[in-house]
């Protein structure tokens, strides 16, 4: 079943009327260049704008609807498609649009957020930010995925409708927005986060969309006089990127994998610390070396000692732990008054 299925897939070519199409929706080329150009600009603009403000105000709708409305993602597949017909200027062109495109969105978010107060930014517990500024090795499985659809399904003129969930399955506007937000108000890790998550999507698009080009037999339609050695140099590059990014979001999962567990392993000792007491865990903040509880209740607190042990067991060095107790107290406003009528006797049977 698998062998037929390939054979149906490498006979499915692609179509050489379709090429001219295929061409104009990558490459700004031609008469229409300017116009192209200023589209691009203006969409690029507007879906900055709302990707912006829609990640300052956690917004996710406003987040997805400006992942569908950017065109950042077309000269990245441009490039892509360009590198497998031999098309060096093609190249060059496209990599001038992706470069001023990524300039001008973190540029464009950096103005729009310096106006904004710092405490209306929360940077720790904004889902828009936190989610992009962590990536991993599983965000690069999806962008592989995406990218080989995204490419697969502009190289079919019949299922092209799909290319808009593929800008959704993707994230490229998004994190520029979180790094130009971020360089605004000096949050210097989080910039780089967010930056490595557009790498990781930039690059997945250029192997994968290259990859399915190929399949396809784009590379059969291209230039026949262009210089295999530059056509090896950029596939070169792009695999090299690939896996310069891969091996940054080996670490980047492991340091996650890590903290998880450690935050895990602060949670159950402490619930065992207090386990046979009254007291209720409020809050856990964990920092280098630094291991802040808030406990709720009343009685004895157990030995910080014992506690201390178990966390230095977790993290393998000595902790600090910062313990704040905050009293139970109960009380209920208006008290309850029964009402009786008269001649009615009480509790008393009086």
């Amino acid at each position: 079943m698998m062998p037929d299925f390939l054979a149906k897939m490498f006979t499915n070519r692609f179509d050489p009327g379709y090429l001219p199409i295929f061409e104009s929706k990558l490459f700004f080329e031609g008469e229409k260049r300017n116009r192209q150009i200023m589209n691009f600009i203006v969409l690029l603009s507007l879906a900055t704008v709302i990707a912006t403000y829609g990640v300052v105000t956690d917004s996710t709708a406003s987040v997805i609807g400006a992942m569908i409305i950017a065109p950042l993602m077309t000269p990245i597949m441009a490039v892509a498609a360009a590198v497998i017909l031999g098309s060096t200027i093609r190249v060059r062109n496209a990599l001038r649009l992706v470069i001023s495109g990524i300039l001008g969105v973190i540029v464009l978010a950096m103005l729009l957020t310096f106006f904004i107060p710092d405490s209306v930014i929360a940077f720790t517990t904004n889902s828009q930010i936190t989610s992009r500024v962590s990536p991993g090795l599983l965000d690069l499985m999806i962008a592989l995925a995406a990218g080989a659809a995204g490419a697969y399904a502009i190289g079919r003129q019949e299922i092209a409708d799909s290319l808009a969930g593929v800008a959704i399955a993707i994230s490229l506007v998004p994190p520029l927005s979180v790094v130009g937000i971020s360089l605004a108000k000096g949050q210097w890790v989080d910039s780089g986060g967010a930056f490595l998550l557009f790498l990781t999507n930039f690059f997945a698009i250029l192997l994968a969309g290259a990859i399915v080009f190929r399949l396809m037999g784009l590379e059969q339609l291209g230039f026949s006089d262009a210089s295999k050695d530059a056509k090896r140099t950029a596939i070169r590059v792009i695999i090299v990127g690939t896996l310069l990014i891969t091996l940054l979001l080996t670490v980047t999962s492991y340091n996650a994998y890590m903290r998880t567990s450690e935050r895990t392993g602060t949670a159950d000792a402490v619930s065992d610390w207090l386990d046979g007491t009254s007291f209720q865990i409020i809050g856990i903040k964990v920092q280098p070396s630094v291991v802040d509880i808030t406990i709720r209740g009343d009685g004895k607190v157990p030995p910080l000692a014992d506690l201390h042990t178990q966390l230095n067991n977790v993290y393998g060095h000595p902790m600090k732990i910062e313990l704040h107790v905050t009293p139970y107290t109960s009380q209920s406003y208006p008290l309850q008054v029964i009402t009786r009528e008269p001649g009615t006797p009480d509790d008393s049977g009086l």
